[in-house]
């Protein structure tokens, strides 16, 4: 392995831009063209009441997420077209959001309906810009890229389509760049370290500090990563079932040793450079009226925790007492946001237990050239049959 310190500064410097494609997402980026050929998820549904608006950030960009009072939502740029003000402190009014300052009314497809002051008839020809919004299993997404959406197709997991399952959203906000969260997915090590610091809760005992097998593929809808321990005679397998360009799906140890396992879906949403949106959906088995109530609880107490609101805590070591998703959460926020808010990648030392990392910046690399050479991209799609995200096998060793 090539010792960092040793490279010259010239082609350290090179390494640093070409790491800077992974980081920059504006939308004259490469990294920002191919991040707007996807849906992302922007917003938790029950947090969009009807007749309310928000601001949204994504990629950099501003937008006034609203939802009418028909119950449709609607995504718009943030700036009014006449003094250019936050769109999203105005009213809204049926399914049409109006302007604060002077009034300015627009639709959900960005035209403009009103200007009371001005002369009637006047406003046909103004329009702002509108984008496309989905909602699934309780969270919405956008899709904010030229032209026609995709199919949302890509993002859906069959688990949390099917009856008998309970749904549970939540979203944290971390001051770090969005690939360390989706390199971090990709690092199955870590979880023999990082989920065993402070205390060791459900995660942590379920997958144990085994140092895995590794081993990687590409599939029609991202990376399937395997990781395979040995525990009391037997192989552990655990798929992290990744999906482009930056979802994770795997499964979590239950709450209580008794409780179902977890299904859960992770995105890494770009708000800015130095800025994450996580959101999780998870589904667990309904099982009988008392555990559902009992998980429902558990859930509900945590959909408020951030770790960002814990940062110095943290990072002086005070995790917080918790079974499951506050502490796995606490866990890698602090490996995570320990890199610094953009991580300095031309300076780190990577091993061959790297390899998912690796991987993922191949890919993103290639389909950057793509988009920059205008060769054919790959055609991201759902898996046919979504694989066994965990199992014990008799060990062959």
């Amino acid at each position: 392995m090539e010792d960092t310190e040793s490279i010259p500064a010239s082609r350290r410097e090179q390494q640093a831009a070409r790491f800077r494609q992974l980081t920059d997402m504006a939308p004259d980026t490469p990294m920002g063209q191919l991040l707007r050929q996807f849906w992302h998820p922007i917003a938790i549904s029950r947090n969009v009441a009807p007749g309310t608006a928000r601001a949204v950030t994504l990629m950099g960009e501003q937008y006034a997420l609203y939802r009418g009072q028909s119950g449709q939502a609607h995504l718009v740029t943030n700036r009014c077209a006449h003094r250019r003000t936050h769109l999203h402190t105005g009213w809204v009014e049926g399914d049409q959001l109006r302007c604060m300052y002077h009034g300015w009314k627009f639709d959900g497809s960005g035209q403009c309906v009103e200007r009371p002051a001005e002369r009637p008839g006047t406003h046909a020809q103004i329009r702002i810009a509108a984008h496309p919004v989905h909602e699934y299993c309780g969270l919405i997404f956008a899709y904010v890229g030229p032209g026609e959406p995709p199919p949302f197709d890509l993002p859906r997991k069959p688990r949390f389509e099917q009856a008998g399952v309970l749904l549970f959203q939540r979203q944290e906000i971390w001051p770090c760049h969005w690939l360390q969260h989706a390199e971090n997915s990709l690092d199955a090590v870590h979880v023999s370290f990082a989920h065993q610091m402070g205390k060791v809760g459900a995660f942590g005992h379920a997958i144990t500090s085994d140092i895995p097998e590794l081993a990687y593929e590409e599939t029609s809808s991202g990376i399937r990563q395997t990781a395979t321990r040995q525990v009391d005679g037997k192989s552990q397998v655990r798929v992290s079932d990744w999906t482009f360009p930056y979802g994770n799906h795997v499964v979590l140890p239950g709450v209580s040793a008794n409780d179902p396992w977890i299904e859960s879906a992770n995105w890494m949403v770009p708000l800015d450079a130095t800025h994450t949106l996580r959101v999780s959906l998870r589904a667990v088995p309904s099982t009988t009226p008392e555990a559902d109530e009992k998980l429902q609880r558990y859930f509900e107490d945590c959909e408020t925790y951030d770790s960002s609101d814990h940062h110095d805590a943290l990072f002086a070591g005070r995790y917080p007492d918790d079974p499951l998703v506050r502490l796995t959460s606490a866990q890698d926020y602090v490996v995570l946001v320990g890199q610094g808010a953009v991580a300095d990648r031309a300076a780190e030392c990577l091993g061959s237990s790297d390899r998912g990392i690796s991987m993922l910046r191949r890919i993103l690399w290639r389909e950057m050239e793509a988009l920059r050479t205008g060769a054919a991209a790959k055609t991201w799609a759902r898996q046919e049959q979504v694989p066994t995200l965990f199992q014990y096998a008799e060990s062959t060793t």
